[in-house]
């Protein structure tokens, strides 16, 4: 089963005044790379989350969001009354003694001074843990249903860029056939014209029987064909293993590009190596395919 690193899942935990979002979105990593921000009110809690996120998606570029929005009369904020007081009283003390004025006011620079504005104290609970918890789990079940269904349209492609490959792989036997032909009769036929320049005395006709035989199996590609078959196969099979195999396919991915290559080198003949170049431009589009896969 195929699946993309490429996801997205949101979801909402309602904790007494407070409504936390959560917001997570993955894309594509040779391993996992998180980037979390969690409220001040959970930081303790990062590890866990951290731990609960890598569980489940596994790997990928993934950055998640939790934010807070009160939804009470409270608003999570309180001035110092009597700290801002202090603060009025002694910038008034210190215009009087500098002869200095404040055209916009002393309460913009007030409410900029250290601790006027204090954030209420927050002390979740264990419940509140587990609220939150179920809904980073909610997100994280709608990140891997988005990476199923990119997977499965991943997967259609990568079955038509195989089958393609052993498309061009049958195109090839024709020719195959052709070229080994040619390559004999040249070489009987340059033989024959040798023999009539050699002042007389022949070559040895089982040298000679030898040496063709040892130049048609260096040419002879029945064994990259063969492999060719096999590693798209293998292919296909890890596809429809239980658990997403992105990193497998890679490395299948690379056999089939040596044997394509080793096809190319060995064939000796243009039609044979236009095919080939046809069956690199579907490897590398598989490639650029497994590249979101997990």
């Amino acid at each position: 089963m195929i699946k993309s690193m490429t996801g997205y899942g949101k979801a909402v935990a309602e904790i007494g005044d407070r409504k936390l979002s959560i917001e997570v979105k993955s894309l594509n990593s040779k391993q996992l790379d998180l980037a979390l921000k969690l409220p001040s009110m959970f930081r303790d809690k990062e590890v866990e989350v951290r731990n609960l996120i890598s569980q489940k998606l596994e790997r990928g570029k993934v950055d998640v969001f939790i934010s807070t929005e009160f939804t009470g009369e409270s608003s999570g904020v309180s001035i110092n009354l009597e700290l801002a007081k202090k603060y009025n009283a002694e910038l008034k003390a210190l215009q009087l003694e500098l002869k200095e004025d404040c055209p916009e006011g002393l309460l913009p620079l007030i409410l900029k001074m250290p601790d006027v504005i204090q954030s209420a104290k927050d002390e979740p609970n264990e419940k509140d843990w587990v609220l939150l918890r179920a809904g980073i789990e909610h997100a994280l079940v709608q990140v891997e249903e988005f990476r199923s269904g990119e997977g499965s349209i991943l997967g259609d492609d990568l079955k038509k860029r195989i089958a393609l490959i052993l498309g061009y792989l049958l195109e090839v036997d024709p020719f195959e056939l052709q070229r080994i032909n040619n390559i004999r009769d040249k070489m009987i036929r340059d033989f024959s014209n040798y023999k009539s320049d050699f002042n007389g005395s022949a070559p040895d006709q089982n040298r000679f029987e030898q040496e063709m035989i040892y130049y048609l199996e260096r040419l002879d590609i029945t064994e990259e064909k063969i492999r060719l078959k096999k590693h798209c196969d293998y292919f296909l099979d890890t596809m429809d293993e239980g658990t997403s195999q992105g990193k497998k396919l890679g490395f299948i991915t690379q056999e089939i590009g040596r044997e394509i290559n080793t096809l190319g080198s060995k064939a000796n003949q243009a039609d044979i190596q236009k095919i080939v170049v046809q069956m690199k431009d579907e490897l590398e589009k598989i490639k650029e395919q497994l590249m979101n896969i997990l």
